[in-house]
Order: structure tokens, then sequence, then C-alpha cells
């Protein structure tokens, strides 16, 4: 085995960087998203950020999706639905969102995700949250208030909603649908998870982007762009998906939504360093509560006992 092939197989069995690395890729993503959001329209960027995904992605999932076939058609119905909500619905809506709110609530939006994620493993196969979990999130949402309200929760106040928070939202309940849905997949190689549920969101999205053409709405082509396309085709695509997916197989989705408060600890820290923002005590202090929380989310109600003996 090379030393790239052991250093991979070290890593996807580390579920923390891998969901650490996802968020910070995603966090990307959003800072990305929102600065091209006047040059590339949102269905035209999630349509080539998946169709150029599933180019890259399927000469390497072929020989697998061949292998896991049956266990795929077996499980035809999941495998869709976890393409329409994870890849299809999600990306287009917060993309599409993300035109008309404000960065405030988009972070705020996506923070609720932990919850989203546990009231749909709830429903879907009655797995509740451990006490530790609940508190885990509530503490790290406290963190991200801090940060994203400035030190000052009076903000929250003069918050006002729109059409791109509703938008939102939605998203965010289809990314916790297919977060959740992730425990019902067949076990089959990640190459052919991504193989498949890639090209299928790709495809439906497609009718929509051509809707989107005939309406008028055209991508604005510049190196800014082409360079952006680059990124999140293969970035916060391909890479982030294989460790998000990795990551709640290892996990489970209730332990693993916390991570979703690690974007606006890594939003702060690229407005920080590329954006000229200078750091202050609300940073430290949220950074410190998200990570206390979901520290604490990971723990077993056995685990809390213990520390009390």
């Amino acid at each position: 085995m090379s030393l790239l092939s052991r250093a991979f197989a070290w890593l996807f069995n580390r579920p923390y960087l891998l969901l650490a690395l996802t968020f910070l890729f995603w966090a990307i993503n959003i800072v990305l998203g929102r600065y091209v959001a006047g040059s590339i329209p949102p269905v035209a960027l999630a349509q080539v950020r998946w169709a150029g995904a599933s180019v890259i992605i399927l000469p390497f999932a072929w020989p697998h999706l061949k292998r896991d076939w049956p266990a795929i058609r077996g499980s035809l119905a999941v495998m869709l639905l976890l393409a329409a909500s994870g890849i299809g619905a999600y990306n287009t809506l917060a993309y599409y969102g993300l035109q008309y709110t404000e960065a405030i609530n988009g972070l705020l939006m996506q923070s609720i995700a932990p919850l989203v994620i546990g009231v749909w493993s709830l429903i879907l196969f009655r797995d509740r949250m451990t006490a530790a979990q609940i508190t885990g999130v509530c503490l790290s949402l406290c963190g991200v208030i801090l940060i994203i309200c400035r030190g000052d929760p009076a903000v929250l106040l003069h918050m006002t909603l729109n059409i791109g928070d509703i938008i939102m939202l939605v998203a965010i309940s289809c990314y916790g649908f297919y977060s959740a849905l992730l425990k019902k997949g067949p076990r089959i190689h990640y190459l052919s998870m991504l193989g498949f549920t890639i090209p299928a969101g790709a495809a439906m999205i497609l009718p929509f982007c051509v809707w989107e053409i005939v309406s008028g709405k055209v991508m604005h082509a510049t190196p800014l762009t082409f360079a952006v396309l680059a990124y999140v085709v293969v970035i916060p695509s391909v890479v982030a998906y294989m460790f998000f997916n990795r990551g709640v197989a290892l996990i489970g989705p209730n332990r693993a939504g916390p991570f979703f408060h690690l974007l606006p600890v890594f939003g702060s820290i690229i407005a920080i360093l590329f954006l000229g923002e200078q750091p202050r005590w609300y940073h430290g202090a949220g950074y410190a509560l998200i990570l206390g929380g979901i520290a604490l989310a990971q723990l077993s109600l056995a685990r809390i006992r213990s520390f009390g003996r």
C-alpha cells in the first residue's frame, strides 16, 4: 500500500476530522456562493456543480457501481430520495435562498440543522437525541448566536424574515432529511453512493436549469466565475460529500449534526484572515461554546455518569 493510500485509509477512519474538514469546505462554498450571486444564476450554479462532479466521480465509481448494483436496485427508492434531497433540492434551494437573504439570517438558518436532523431521525427511525446531544446542540447554538450577533443579542430583535429565509429553511429541512436517511442507505462502497446520487441529483436539477435559462437568467463568464466553479465542482461536492457521508456512517446523524455549527466558526476565521476583519472577544467565546457543545454531544449517558463517580 502506498503512502498516499495509507494516509487516506487513516483519514477515512477519523470521523471528527472528516466532519471538520467537510464544514470548512462548505463554509468556503457559502462565502463563494454569496460572492458570485450576481454572476451565476442559482440553478445554473447547482447544475454545473453536480454535472461537473458527475464527470469527475463516475470513472472512479463505475467498477464499484457495477458490483453494488444489486444492493442499489434493492434500495432504489431510498437512493433516489437521497439524490433528490441531498443533491438536487438542498443545494439548488440554498443557492436560490442566498440571492435574497442577509448573511446573518442565512447563518442562523444553517445553525438549526442539528435540530432538524434530530427531528427527522425521530420521525423516520424513532431515534431520540440523548440529553447530552440536546445540551450540546443548545450550547453550540449559543456560540453561533454570539458570533453572528457580534456579542450583542439585541441584534436578533432587529432581524426580519424574507422569502430567502423561507427558502433556506426548506433547503435545510431537505438536508436534515438526507442526513437522517443516510442511515437507511444500502451498505455499499462510498464511491458507489456518490456515483449514483450525484448524477441522479444532477439529472433532477436539469429541467429547472432549462427553465431558468429560458426565463433569461444566464451566467456571466469571467475568470473569477470559472475559478469559483472549479472549486465548487471538486471540493465541496465530491470531496466534502465523501467526507460527510463517511463521518455520518461512523458516528450517526445525531452526533454528526452539531458539526453544522462549525460553519460560522470557519466563516468568521475566513473573514479575519482574508477580509481584514479584526478578531474580537465574542469570536473566542463563541468558538469555545461551539467546540464545547460539539464535544458534549459526542458523550454517551454512561460516560457522563462516570464523570460524577
